[in-house]
C-alpha cells in the first residue's frame, strides 16, 4: 500500500551512554533519508503491483493463484493453519493469491536463513506488504533499506550494549515494581492492556528520558493510541484501500497526529531550553554530518515513533502469551518460583541477574514463548531480482514473505509444536537446531535492534509478578489471536490475581 500522510519511523534505545558516545555514532548517519514512495494513490499502487506481476520473466512457485475472497479473509483471520496446510501440500516455497496479488511464502530454517542472511541483499522491506506502516511511523529503521538502513542501525546499536542495559534496569525495576504493587489479590486484570501501558511508561522513561507522569506524557494515552492505530491491520483488506473520512486509514492518521503532539512538544522544549540527557532523543536532536547538517524535526519524529512502537509492542505480546501458557502449566510455574526462592535475595532480582539471563528456568520459558508466539510473526519483503529456491523460480519484484510463526510450528523442526515445552531450549537441544530454525527477532542485518532491551523488560516483569502472585485464567476464556501487525490476544487477556503460596526455601533450593 502507498505512503500517504505525514507520519514516520525508526530504531530503539535506552537512556544512558558515556558522554558524547551516542552523538559520535549518530553523527555518522546519512542525514538524507529515502524518497517517499512514488504513488500516494492506493488504486494506482494496486495496478502497479498487477503490472509487475504480469511482467514476471519466470513463473511463480506452485500454489493457489486464483483470486479468492474467502482465502483472503481466512488469511487475515487465521494465517498460521493456512500456511501450515500449504507447506504440507506444496513444500517450503509456495504461492498464495492474497487479495489482489500473488504472494510467495518461504518457510523453514533454510528459507529463513536465505531471506534474512545469505541472500538478504536481494530483498527490500519498504515495498513489501507492511508498507502502510509508513503511514504511522514514517521512514525510520523499520521501514528503510540499503545503506541508509545500515548507517542508521550503526547509530543506534551502541545504545543497546550491555553496560547501557544495566543502567536501564533501575528505571525498569522502579516502574514495574510500582505496577506490580498496585495489583490486588482477588481482582481480575486485563494483563494485555496492563502490560501495554506499563511497557509504554518504561519506553518513555528508559529510552527517552521522559517523565511518564509529566504534563506532556499525561496529555495523551500513548498506549491506547498505538492500540487504536494498529487496529488498521485488523480491518478488511478492501477497506484498507480507501483514504476518505471514517476509513481505517483516516483513523490511523488521526492517532498518528495525536502521538505527534507528544513527540513534537518534547522536541520543541528541548531545542528551546538546550536541555540534553544521555538518551536517544537527545542524540537525534544533536546529530550532524561533517558539513553541519542536522536531522529535521520530521526525521527525528520518525525515529522516535518507531522506537516507541518497537519499545513496547513486542514486550506486551510476549508477556501476555507467557502468562497465558503459565496459567495452563502450573508445574512450570512451580519450577520458576523454586528458582526464584533459591537465587533471589528477598525476592528481588539484581540488575546483573536480569541482564545476564541467570535465571535459567525463566530463560527456557521465554525462549519457548517466543517460539510459539513470535511477536513479529511474518517478515514481508519484495524481491529485487529473480532467484531460485528449493528447485523453484521466484520472479523479481515479487512479494516474498518468511514467517517465524509458521516456521516455529513445523513438526519436522519442532516436534509436537503446539505443546508448550521450555526444555526444547536446554543448551544441548538448542545447539542441535538447524541454522535459521529459531528466528523470533528476524535475522541478519534486520535483527530487531532492541531485542536485548525487550528480553530484559520481559524478564523483569515476569520475575516481579511471579515473586508476588499467581495469575489464573477465567474458566470460560478461550484464546483467539489477531495480527495487527504483531500477534496479540484478540480479546485481551483477563487474568485472576492470586497471592503466591509461601515457599519452603530449603526444599526448593535443593530442587533447583
Amino acid at each position: 500500500m502507498p505512503y500517504v500522510g505525514d507520519a514516520a519511523a525508526a530504531p530503539c534505545a535506552p537512556q544512558y551512554a558515556k558522554a558524547g558516545e551516542l552523538l559520535d555514532y549518530a553523527s555518522r548517519v546519512a542525514l538524507v533519508g529515502p524518497p517517499p514512495l512514488l504513488n500516494s494513490n492506493p488504486l494506482a499502487v494496486l495496478l502497479a503491483d498487477l503490472r509487475e506481476e504480469r511482467a514476471a520473466t519466470v513463473p511463480f512457485p506452485p500454489g493457489e493463484t486464483r483470486f479468492s475472497l474467502a482465502r483472503t479473509r481466512r488469511f487475515a483471520q487465521e494465517p498460521l493453519p493456512m500456511l501450515l496446510e500449504a507447506y504440507e501440500r506444496f513444500g517450503p516455497v509456495f504461492t498464495l493469491r492474497i487479495f489482489h496479488g500473488n504472494v510467495v511464502f518461504m518457510l523453514g530454517p533454510a528459507a529463513n536463513h536465505y531471506i534474512t542472511v545469505s541472500h538478504a541483499s536481494n530483498f527490500i522491506w519498504r515495498e513489501g506488504h507492511f508498507r502502510d506502516l509508513i503511514g504511522l511511523m514514517g521512514d525510520g529503521l523499520l521501514t528503510i533499506d540499503g545503506d541508509f538502513h545500515r548507517r542508521s542501525r550503526r547509530a543506534i546499536l551502541p545504545a543497546f550494549h550491555q553496560e547501557r542495559l544495566l543502567a536501564s534496569v533501575e528505571a525498569m525495576l522502579d516502574e514495574i515494581g510500582r505496577a506490580v504493587d498496585a495489583l490486588t489479590p482477588g481482582a481480575q486484570v486485563d494483563l494485555y492492556m496492563w502490560t501495554r501501558r506499563l511497557a509504554m511508561r518504561v519506553a518513555l522513561r528508559a529510552l527517552f528520558g521522559l517523565d511518564p507522569d509529566g504534563d506532556r506524557a499525561r496529555s495523551i494515552d500513548a498506549a491506547a493510541l498505538f492500540e487504536q492505530a494498529l487496529s488498521y491491520y485488523s480491518s478488511e483488506y478492501f477497506l484498507r484501500i480507501f483514504r476518505g473520512p471514517r476509513t481505517p486509514w483516516a483513523r490511523l492518521q488521526a492517532t498518528a497526529r495525536k502521538l505527534d503532539a507528544l513527540i513534537y512538544s518534547e522536541m520543541a522544549a528541548r531545542r528551546s531550553s538546550g536541555e540534553r540527557g544521555r538518551d536517544i532523543l537527545s542524540m537525534l536532536l544533536d546529530a550532524h554530518d561533517e558539513d553541519g547538517n542536522t536531522l529535521s524535526d520530521l526525521q527525528v519524529r520518525d525515529e522516535v515513533m518507531t522506537l516507541l512502537f518497537a519499545g513496547h509492542d513486542t514486550t506486551t505480546s510476549t508477556v501476555s502469551f507467557m502468562f497465558y501458557e503459565l496459567a495452563r502449566h502450573p508445574a512450570i510455574v512451580a519450577r520458576l518460583q523454586a528458582e526464584q526462592d533459591a537465587r533471589l535475595r528477598d525476592g528481588r532480582p539484581s540488575p546483573s541477574q536480569l541482564v545476564s539471563g541467570e535465571l535459567s528456568e525463566l530463560e527456557l520459558v521465554l525462549d519457548e514463548t517466543l517460539r510459539k508466539y513470535p511477536p513479529a510473526w511474518v517478515g514481508p519483503r519484495r524481491s529485487i531480482e529473480p532467484f531460485e529456491f528449493e528447485g523453484h523460480s521466484v520472479p523479481g519484484r515479487a512479494f516474498v514473505n518468511y514467517s517465524s510463526w509458521a516456521s516455529h510450528h513445523l513438526p519436522d523442526v519442532f516436534p509436537d509444536p503446539e505443546c508448550f515445552r521450555p526444555e526444547r531450549f536446554a543448551p544441548e537441544a538448542r545447539a542441535a537446531l538447524p541454522k535459521g530454525a529459531y528466528v523470533p527477532f528476524g535475522g541478519g542485518s534486520r535483527t530487531c535492534v532492541g531485542m536485548r532491551f525487550g528480553q530484559l523488560e520481559v524478564r523483569t516483569i515476569a520475575t516481579l509478578i511471579l515473586s508476588r502472585f499467581t495469575l489464573a485464567l477465567p474458566e470460560d476464556f478461550r484464546l483467539e489471536i489477531r495480527q495487527m501487525p504483531t500477534i496479540s490476544p484478540k480479546h485481551g487477556l483477563p487474568m485472576l490475581v492470586m497471592p503466591r503460596a509461601p515457599a519452603r526455601r530449603a526444599e526448593l533450593a535443593g530442587a533447583v
